[in-house]
């Protein structure tokens, strides 16, 4: 194994990504399971990869614009929660079903995003579209959560269906988030 770091560069995109392309799949609507698509997506774009984010289920709440700057954490059944900082310490997952602790738990994971100048949820959507990144909303998570198109976020171009997915993904490397 070598210790390589790879660092992407984000003037100029890569000759060998012309041609890529990728379609993130987000469905989880918690402030933890937002970012690794959003990052992952503006990551692509910085490589030249043409890249598409879909959204469905609870990952909708990415793009409502009443929910996706008010996105939780909650400890409940994460089998992995641990402090990050003094005491670092596992916490029971148990602990989460307290009243409040999804409040705490979300503060804390703000600060850290926060702390490490990572843009909020709306600054990456924001990012991903300007750089030239596609949002999609799920017609039937859409339809089930009786939303409206004034309810999403601006940049989202379209709702669509299962079938209208297949077309934009075609020979897309495809991340189920």
């Amino acid at each position: 194994m070598t210790d390589t770091l790879i660092v992407p560069t984000f003037d100029e995109p890569a000759t060998e990504a012309a041609g890529r392309k990728l379609v993130i799949i987000c469905s989880k609507g918690n402030l933890d399971m937002a970012y690794p698509g959003l990052i992952l997506g503006a990551a692509a774009l910085g490589e030249g990869i043409e890249t598409h984010l879909f959204f469905t289920f609870w990952g909708l709440d990415m793009i409502t614009t009443s929910r996706m700057e008010n996105l939780k954490f909650t400890m409940l059944g994460n089998t992995a929660m641990h402090l990050t900082q003094a005491p670092k310490m596992p916490i029971p997952a148990l602990m989460g079903s307290i009243p409040g602790m999804t409040g705490v738990a979300t503060k804390m994971m703000r600060k850290q995003i926060a702390d490490l100048e990572i843009p909020t949820v709306p600054e990456m959507l924001e990012q991903i579209t300007q750089m030239g990144g596609h949002l999609w909303a799920c017609r039937m998570s859409f339809d089930m959560m009786k939303l409206n198109e004034a309810d999403l976020y601006e940049e989202v171009e379209a709702v669509i269906s299962a079938s209208d997915f297949m077309e934009i993904s075609e020979g897309a490397q495809i991340i189920f988030i």
